[in-house]
């Protein structure tokens, strides 16, 4: 990321304590500097081999603090990035049944779109667009209790909290996906 997009994420940070975090982060290794090419030129801050080690042990607690993190607190922030970290984290890692399945979650201001897509290597998630694939738009916290089998997808549908396009046959697959901690939210 940029420094400002690193800034605009981090709220009332100040530039110099962002910088000398930054530094300190750079000179354990788990940073680095980079430039991204033309037509863009700017400088760029990524996770090092070494930062990257850690994102199993992430992956964890973010598992484990996912029973926190509904319902939102007034006031409090939704980055879809967020989405994307969260999902990664449930992902299943073994082979899962072949398919490919649109995500859209609105938030205030907006709404973030994935691709999720199942196969023999496990279940990937990308951030786009779904037009033309099976899709479900729903809150996050909605997607999480279809994704853990507490609230069944025809039942959030009927209800309103969800709503689809496509295949429904290949959205009820979904769930079987993921694989979510089996303590109560």
């Amino acid at each position: 990321m940029r420094f400002g997009d690193l800034r605009e994420r981090l709220g009332d940070v100040s530039p110099a304590l962002l910088t000398d975090r930054l530094n300190a982060l750079i000179e354990a290794g788990v940073v680095q500097r980079a430039v991204l090419p033309a037509p863009f030129n700017a400088q760029v801050y990524e996770l090092t081999e070494t930062g990257r080690a850690i994102q199993p042990a992430i992956r964890e607690l973010i598992r484990w603090g996912g029973r926190f993190l509904f319902p939102m607190r007034k006031g409090e922030a939704f980055e879809p990035d967020w989405v994307l970290l969260a999902l990664e984290a449930i992902a299943r890692r073994t082979a899962v049944p072949q398919c490919r399945i649109g995500l859209r979650i609105p938030y205030p201001g907006g709404s973030a779109g994935f691709i999720i897509e199942g196969g023999s290597e496990g279940t990937r998630i990308a951030k786009g667009q779904s037009s033309g694939i099976a899709a479900i738009e729903a809150q996050f916290d909605i997607l999480l209790q279809i994704l853990g089998r507490h609230l069944p997808l025809d039942e959030a549908v009927a209800s309103g909290a969800a709503k689809i396009e496509g295949s429904s046959q290949t959205l009820r697959r979904l769930p079987s996906l993921f694989e979510l901690a089996t303590a109560k939210r």
